[in-house]
């Protein structure tokens, strides 16, 4: 039992951190950047890429360091997770998702309840989103099988990157989404524009499961 609590405490912290990280940093660069949108985001994606490198570091070995409801989606359908105990790490990181917004809210002296206006329709940016959690759980996957402990680098310097090479900015995760709906900053999304990133997502999650198990398969 302590074990199970230890673990959902940890994915609670690593996603509400995570979202602090994201929004926080959003909400700096947008401030200080002077209108150069360009230079908000390169400062967007490296405070996000260092704090995930540090939350799977710390917090992997209690939890695996899900922070997303798709990955453990992607362990569930491999069959490294039971379905129950993804079904609450995904219930928890929603929860902390949102928390995270709040307490960055409260930290910038923003109104804690929002809603974000922040328009991202369209089937590109659903293209980029099922391209971006590909990329992300391919990183996952090739780690676990190759490098187990440069994983928290891979997924930092993967999400990284991918804020930059697609449409999207990259949100990679449903918990995320959801939060980043309830804020009208730089990191927002509308909430008309989240279930066609989260169907993406967990589309894309679906089709990785089987896919990168045959991929990084043991030799026989």
């Amino acid at each position: 039992m302590a074990r199970g609590q230890r673990r959902l405490a940890a994915e609670f912290l690593g996603t509400a951190f995570l979202l602090i990280a994201v929004v926080g940093s959003g909400i700096m660069a947008e401030r200080l950047a002077g209108g150069n949108m360009g230079i908000a985001l390169l400062a967007n994606a490296i405070a996000t890429g260092a704090a995930l490198v540090v939350l799977i570091t710390i917090l992997g070995p209690l939890s695996g360091a899900h922070f997303n409801p798709a990955v453990s989606l992607f362990f569930a359908l491999r069959g490294e997770m039971e379905w129950r105990v993804a079904a609450r790490y995904a219930l928890v990181q929603i929860i902390a998702a949102i928390i995270g917004v709040w307490l960055t809210h409260l930290m910038f002296a923003m109104p804690v309840l929002e809603v974000s206006t922040h328009l991202r329709d369209g089937p590109p940016q659903w293209l980029a989103e099922a391209i971006a959690t590909l990329g992300l759980l391919g990183a996952i996957a090739g780690g676990l099988r190759f490098a187990p402990a440069s994983i928290p680098m891979l997924v930092g310097l993967y999400i990284t990157g991918a804020y930059w090479f697609t449409a999207s900015t990259s949100f990679a995760n449903p918990a995320v989404t959801i939060a980043r709906a309830l804020t009208d900053s730089f990191s927002g999304i509308a909430p008309a524009s989240a279930p066609g990133f989260i169907a993406a997502q967990l589309l894309a999650a679906a089709a990785a499961g089987p896919m990168l198990k045959w991929l990084f398969a043991e030799p026989a």
